[in-house]
């Protein structure tokens, strides 16, 4: 077997996710998962659902104060949140 033909199984897997396009999805998941670690217990317990479409990050909290709040901090939020996942996955949020 040729030296050339050999991959490790991190990239192997990495092409599959990527023609499965499942890389996406995983990365969408992280961020999601990291909500609570970024934004703090007392955020997370009022937040009711959280989903991304479309690169659009919806989260649905419970207290309109805290929804007013975080809108002022989009942008930092945005900024936290990719970090976490490790790459641009979302560059929008929307607060319901």
């Amino acid at each position: 077997m040729s030296r050339h033909n050999q991959h490790t199984i991190k990239e192997a897997i990495d092409n599959l996710l990527k023609v499965y396009k499942l890389d996406e999805r995983i990365a969408e998941r992280g961020l999601i998962n990291s909500w609570e670690s970024v934004m703090g217990g007392m955020i997370a317990k009022h937040t009711k659902e959280i989903y991304i479409n479309k690169r659009q990050l919806f989260v649905m909290l419970d207290s309109s104060a805290l929804r007013n709040e975080l809108s002022l901090a989009k942008s930092k939020i945005i900024t936290l949140l990719n970090e976490a996942a490790g790459k641009d996955v979302i560059n929008e949020i929307v607060f319901k």
